[in-house]
């Protein structure tokens, strides 16, 4: 039987990603080698170019993001199907809820 996992964002420990300005709060780890996350970017990151081999889930929780050309604002839905390259850019510190079947490979 599963474990019921509960985390709030008001308490979460950030880690720090080895991008300066990205930062995130593993949610629990999935089956496929990916995880679901909280990933926070400060104002002004670029995040490298990547692509997801089990695609991406993206809700930004607050703030104002591009990431592979659409422009998302807090409230906004993203899905970046299996192997498509993109990139971000924070307009604003941002904070992301983020659902990775499988682990990103950095270009």
């Amino acid at each position: 039987m599963g474990e019921v996992i509960a985390r709030t964002l008001q308490k979460a420990e950030w880690q720090r990603t080895p991008a300066s300005g990205v930062d995130y709060v593993e949610l629990r780890q999935q089956e496929g080698g990916g995880s679901t996350i909280f990933l926070r970017f400060a104002m002004g990151t670029h995040g490298r170019a990547h692509t997801h081999p089990g695609g991406e889930d993206i809700y930004v929780v607050s703030g104002d993001i591009t990431i592979g050309g659409k422009r998302l604002k807090t409230g906004d839905y993203l899905y970046t199907p299996p192997g498509i390259a993109h990139d971000a850019m924070a307009h604003e510190e941002t904070v992301l809820f983020v659902s990775l079947p499988k682990a990103p490979i950095f270009l």
